[in-house]
């Protein structure tokens, strides 16, 4: 009974996670302070140095104190990503020109002679319904 092989795996495993959550909190934060435009230069610096020498006291330091202005620069990145891919999703499935644009542009085929009559006037009624 000395031996507990499966509560070892626990714990490694339980360690295991522990650590990648740490990992991802280091990455998140880092990125967050170069995202940060309101601080300047040395301030930056110093979280950083503090959040690297000190690693685990360091990142809570910086979640208690931060933490908050860190999930409204999160929530601003998300609003202007949502916006910039609604101004794309406009530009993209907007029409290219006004009905009248493409009417003109039809005629200037039939007068080519590109388009036949008959061929115009299903455009014509498919451009105006």
């Amino acid at each position: 009974m000395d031996d507990y092989p499966l509560l070892e795996l626990f714990w490694t495993m339980l360690w295991l996670f522990v650590w990648v959550m740490w990992f991802f909190l280091l990455f998140k934060i880092i990125t967050d302070l170069f995202r940060d435009h309101g601080m300047n230069g040395w301030a930056k610096a110093g979280w950083l140095i503090l959040v690297l020498l000190l690693p685990f006291i360091g990142v809570l330091i910086y979640l208690i104190v931060r933490g908050r202005s860190m999930a409204e620069r999160d929530r601003e990145q998300a609003k202007e990503q949502q916006e910039a891919f609604q101004q794309y999703v406009r530009q993209t499935a907007a029409p290219s020109a006004s009905p009248a644009e493409e009417l003109h542009k039809l005629s200037a085929l039939k007068d080519k002679g590109d388009i036949t009559q008959e061929e115009f006037d299903r455009a014509k009624q498919k451009l105006l319904t």
